[in-house]
């Protein structure tokens, strides 16, 4: 009986022991499981985790669209994710600026001339997207916007076009980009109490092509467009709306120079995106943008495209959107405009 009772409890302590042990390698398995679980989602939430999409309120071909173009290569290298562009123009910038902030997503961007938008409040009869959904990353560059004239007109200076404007009123005619451009400078002939007639275009391109020729009187184009006409002689440039010269064409004063301060307008041009996006994934963004364009290879190439390389942090990006915003803001008084909430 006790010989029994003995192999009895040798049974069961050996039971346990390999239920211990069972246990010990159970959770040395699920320990071992756990570090590359705890690695798998440390990587998950690392930005971007698939494709990025650059939404852009211009064309094929025009400067945004030539420096999307560009950053979304060197974004690919350094993401290891695709970064698509689409271009969606129309409605004066409203059909991307919608589908952005739409899409609701902290992997869709927008790179965009802030001219696209920051009349909108102003011109458009009711806002079909929330502008406090655009959320400025990084400014990109400038595009450079010019007065020109044909090449065989007697105005030779900015000065000479505007006194020919005053001594003419209603009888020149000009074009220029839409958007808030247009907007700045209807109000400046408000204010200055100048009358020119306008001349609508939806290609600002055959717009080039009319001055060139003679069809329009002036225009405020940015230089891109025009730039083939002014080395063929064909388009004479008067000024530069920037507040600084542009590299490309350093003998053309800014109109400030010229004696009309009133006529600056900055050609912004930035990333944004949405308020989902983390915080970690908006430096990111900002630091690689400005790391591209600092490469001097890229800045030659979008100087060839009528832009100056002008990369600046988030910060000091919005600051530069609120000046252009509280410009408007002033045109707006002087039309007798409110903005639309």
């Amino acid at each position: 009986m006790q010989r029994a009772m003995q192999g009895i409890i040798r049974g069961i302590l050996q039971r346990l022991g390999t239920l211990a042990t069972m246990a010990a390698v159970a959770g040395l398995i699920a320990g071992l499981a756990g570090i590359p679980t705890a690695k798998a989602q440390q990587k998950t939430q690392e930005w971007p985790q698939r494709a990025v999409r650059l939404f852009l309120p211009l064309g094929p071909g025009s400067g945004v669209d030539i420096t999307s173009r560009l950053l979304a290569e060197r974004l690919s290298q350094k993401w290891g994710q695709p970064v698509v562009v689409e271009n969606r123009p129309g409605g004066d910038g409203v059909v991307a600026l919608s589908a952005f902030t739409e899409a609701k997503d902290d992997h869709t961007l927008l790179v965009s001339p802030t001219s696209s938008f920051t009349h909108h409040p102003w011109t458009q009869k009711t806002m079909t997207y929330d502008p406090k959904q655009l959320v400025p990353l990084v400014r990109a560059t400038n595009t450079i916007v010019a007065v020109v004239v044909p090449a065989s007109s007697s105005m030779k200076t900015l000065d000479d076009l505007i006194q020919a404007i005053r001594k003419n009123p209603g009888k020149l005619n000009w074009a220029t980009i839409t958007g808030m451009f247009d907007f700045i400078f209807d109000g400046y002939q408000t204010k200055e109490k100048l009358k020119v007639a306008r001349v609508p275009y939806k290609n600002t391109v055959q717009a080039a092509t009319d001055l060139a020729e003679g069809r329009i009187d002036l225009m405020m184009a940015a230089y891109a467009i025009v730039r083939a006409n002014i080395e063929a002689g064909k388009i004479r440039a008067l000024a530069v709306t920037s507040p600084e010269r542009a590299p490309v064409i350093p003998d053309i004063p800014t109109v400030a120079e010229a004696g009309y301060p009133g006529l600056t307008i900055e050609g912004l041009v930035g990333v944004f995106g949405s308020p989902m996006l983390p915080e970690k994934a908006r430096q990111r963004i900002a630091a690689d943008v400005i790391e591209i364009l600092k490469d001097p290879g890229i800045a030659k190439k979008l100087e060839a495209t009528g832009q100056v390389v002008n990369p600046g942090g988030t910060e000091e990006f919005a600051k530069a959107i609120e000046r252009q915003r509280e410009q408007v803001a002033g045109v707006g008084e002087v039309l007798g405009i409110k903005p639309v909430q």
